[in-house]
């Protein structure tokens, strides 16, 4: 087989990315082949790699996670000299990622207008918690925060309880891979333009894309939504049900979609309940959704005498939308992610081999293959001679004047 090469090889990216949103969004280029240059502060670094770490002397997974893939370049672009260095590399990029605090980027005098005077084709991606411009433009934003202003926590909760942010940091990943995608877009733009430009996201903007299907009662209504809990307004079975051997997360969710009369058919035969089959009452599902709790009582019945594991196989492979609640120990050793590659191996220098989710999604030219998060400063002596040919004696005067 011909070696492809990846898809985004010939990319070079200068992430100024710090946290979740912004590293999200260049890990996913560097998965698919990008050569993400993380520039970091000369002795602290992004402030991820301190986050909730165990280890006094080893980055936090937190950090890991979100850096896989890149390089790291310990320069301080705040002083005069490393603005100059930075800039010089601008020149042979196709991208700079920020998600600095509002107005950080233009204090420091590296705004797209400064880039673009250096490199005309360079794309400018700036994620922010509410953008560059409205009324909350200068409010600083974290996932809770966009969970909270975008809507997913209005929907999510249990009916008369509170708002509830969800587990996943949809905030903020979800913010990164939409960046990425804008990113991408421009770069396809610039193939025909010849000139790059500002792609903006909102951290409040993505998470409302997340949640506009939630508000479709709004538009016939003109009320909110109502909290549901995990249950599918109107419709039975369409909750998580207990399985065997009853722990706190053995569940599974199953759905019968309402106008796939098959589906609940072939749930009654799996159950041993022909008998319902042809009766008028149980075979209409606005019946059943009236009286969800008797028909969740039968399900419920059959479910907890197997695993879920086995209730998921079972009603999978007979065509009934079925889920186990997986937790994290689930996830890590699900034979199905493993042999799709979503669950890998990392070896680290520090935090030595362990396994951690890869990348969603698959090109079959361009397969992914999982590489450590860089250490502080990893790639400096690299990248500085190669991209910008310094010299030994140009790094040692740089790292004295802790440049680097």
């Amino acid at each position: 087989m011909i070696d492809m090469g990846k898809a985004l090889d010939d990319i070079r990216v200068l992430d100024l990315t710090h946290f979740e949103a912004g590293p999200s969004c260049t890990e996913s280029m560097a998965w698919m082949g990008a050569d993400v240059i993380k520039i970091e502060q000369p002795g602290t670094g992004d402030p991820g790699r301190r986050n909730r770490s165990t280890l006094p002397d080893a980055d936090s997974f937190y950090f890991i996670l979100l850096n896989a893939n890149k390089k790291s370049v310990s320069l301080n672009i705040k002083s005069a000299r490393g603005k100059e260095l930075f800039l010089n590399m601008v020149k042979t990029a196709d991208v700079v990622v920020e998600n600095m605090a509002p107005g950080t980027l233009e204090r420091m005098g590296l705004d797209y207008h400064v880039l673009s005077k250096v490199n005309p084709r360079i794309v400018l991606a700036r994620i922010k918690g509410f953008g560059t411009y409205g009324p909350y433009a200068n409010f600083k934003s974290f996932d809770m925060i966009a969970q909270a202003v975008g809507g997913s926590m209005a929907f999510t909760g249990h009916p008369g309880g509170p708002p509830t942010k969800p587990g996943s940091t949809i905030g903020d990943t979800g913010t990164g891979i939409h960046a990425a995608f804008g990113i991408m877009a421009a770069l396809w733009q610039r193939e025909k333009t010849g000139k790059g430009q500002v792609m903006e996201i909102s951290m409040q903007d993505a998470v409302v894309n997340f949640s506009r299907i939630k508000m479709r009662e709004y538009y016939d209504t003109g009320n909110n939504p109502e909290r549901t809990g995990n249950a599918l307004p109107r419709t039975a079975p369409g909750d998580i049900y207990k399985c065997s051997p009853g722990g706190s997360d053995d569940y599974v969710y199953i759905y019968c979609q309402p106008v796939r009369s098959h589906m609940w058919d072939a749930l009654l035969l799996i159950m041993g309940r022909e008998d319902l089959i042809d009766d008028e009452n149980w075979t209409n599902p606005v019946w059943r959704g009236e009286n969800k709790a008797e028909v969740d009582a039968m399900v419920e019945g059959w479910t907890m005498q197997h695993t879920k594991q086995k209730v998921m196989e079972i009603l999978g492979e007979g065509g009934i939308p079925c889920g186990a609640v997986m937790n994290a120990i689930d996830i890590h050793n699900d034979p199905h992610l493993k042999e799709r590659g979503m669950i890998g191996t990392m070896n680290h220098p520090v935090r030595g081999s362990f396994d951690m989710p890869g990348f969603p999604v698959q090109l079959q030219d361009s397969p992914v293959e999982i590489e450590p998060a860089p250490l502080l400063g990893q790639h400096t002596k690299e990248v500085l001679e190669d991209i910008l040919g310094l010299t030994n004696e140009d790094l040692a005067e740089l790292e004295n004047e802790a440049i680097i």
